[in-house]
């Protein structure tokens, strides 16, 4: 099934409560992480003006690594921590394109962190070594900061959702739920890295399907690389 054009409210409310949610609570995983020194896929980042969001997957061009996130959680210059106190600061935003696209590349600065090609699965560390293009019928995996780790099945390819800002273009959509503090997570299959969750509709008590900024084309367009 091929979607070309979605005009739907409820997603545009979907993407500003999952851009909004509420920070966790001190001591919540976040916290931890950030006294951990690393940074994975799935993990969340933060912003000054409450902002928030997870990073999907770590990507490097060789010299310096990346994160790739939303685009619309922030524009170029945002300047992203790894609490929610805003006092580790891990990177910027280098790259945004939201609408049109709907992505981020936040350039990591931090020497004190690791940034590995991985994405935090269930508790436990799942390695991510190339990145592919969905196709419909498809497993796609998801972590989620409030939903978790979930599986479901990709529905459409080279899918148009409307906002209010602008059309964005080329996403795929998938059964997979979400949750407000969802943005970002992570969409993969095996070990291919698939998706940026950006945003959907419904919710994982009554389902609901989510999309996905493909990550393939956005490696591409950098000069970028998952698998180092």
């Amino acid at each position: 099934m091929r979607l070309r054009t979605i005009l739907l409210q409820t997603l545009t409310t979907a993407l500003a409560a999952l851009t909004l949610a509420a920070a966790p609570a001190a001591g919540a995983a976040p916290a931890d992480r950030a006294e951990q020194g690393v940074l994975r896929g799935g993990d969340r980042l933060f912003a000054p003006g409450n902002a928030r969001c997870s990073v999907a997957f770590n990507a490097t061009d060789g010299s310096r690594f990346y994160g790739l996130l939303p685009g619309h959680c922030g524009g170029r210059g945002t300047r992203w921590f790894a609490d929610p106190g805003l006092t580790v600061p891990v990177g910027e935003t280098e790259v945004s394109r939201f609408p049109g696209s709907d992505y981020a590349l936040v350039r990591y600065t931090n020497p004190d962190y690791s940034y590995p090609s991985e994405v935090s699965a269930g508790g436990q560390s799942h390695r991510i070594d190339r990145a592919a293009q969905p196709t419909v019928g498809q497993r796609v995996c998801q972590v989620g900061s409030a939903s978790g780790h979930r599986c479901g099945t990709v529905q459409a390819v080279n899918v148009s959702v409307t906002h209010p800002e602008g059309v964005v273009h080329g996403l795929f959509r998938s059964t997979l739920c979400l949750e407000p503090g969802d943005a970002g997570a992570p969409a993969f299959g095996g070990n291919a890295a698939l998706g940026i969750a950006v945003g959907g509709s419904g919710n994982c008590r009554n389902g609901g399907t989510t999309y996905h900024q493909p990550v393939a084309p956005v490696l591409a367009a950098h000069g970028l690389r998952v698998g180092y």
